[in-house]
Parts: C-alpha cells; structure tokens; sequence
C-alpha cells in the first residue's frame, strides 16, 4: 500500500483486524464507519464494531485500534508496506 490508500482497502484491512480480535460475522457486518472532518478538512475516518473502535488518520498514515476500555491495542503504520496486513504492532 502506498500513501494513496483507497477508503475500501483500509475497511478490509478494519474488518479482518476487528475478526483477529474475536468479533463474529453479525458483529463485523454492523461495522460503522464515520468520516472525520476537523476545522473543514478531511481528517480520516473512524469504524466501530462490536466494543472494539479504529482509526485512520490520513494525513500521519496511521490506522489505530483501540479495546473495549479505551486502551490502545496496536497501530499499523501504512506508510509501510508491510502494513497490508491487518497484524498490529504492538503500541
């Protein structure tokens, strides 16, 4: 993935990630997805599912995931290409 990710291929990279997780078909298809708009510019993107929350920060290319409570569960840094994958790295 390059810095021009496409809105669709980070929900998959959300969706298989919110699966690794534990979050079951009914959960995933429930997914909410919300664009994020700060001081009139688009900022990312945040999805929702199940108790589990993520977001894509456009412009630091930086998808992050956070647990039921609030912590912070990893970052996937998509400004490398190894971020295809839904695997979080340890924050």
């Amino acid at each position: 993935m390059d810095a021009r990710h496409a809105p669709q291929e980070i929900r998959q990279v959300v969706l298989d990630a919110f699966a690794h997780l534990g979050l079951d078909s009914a959960q995933l298809e429930d997914m909410r997805e919300t664009v994020i708009v700060r001081d009139g510019t688009y900022y990312g993107r945040s999805y929702r599912a199940g108790e589990f929350f993520a977001m894509w920060m456009i412009s630091v290319k930086l998808l992050q995931f956070y647990g039921p409570e609030g912590e912070m569960l990893g970052t996937v840094n998509l400004g490398r290409e190894a971020a295809a994958s839904a695997n979080l790295q340890a924050a």
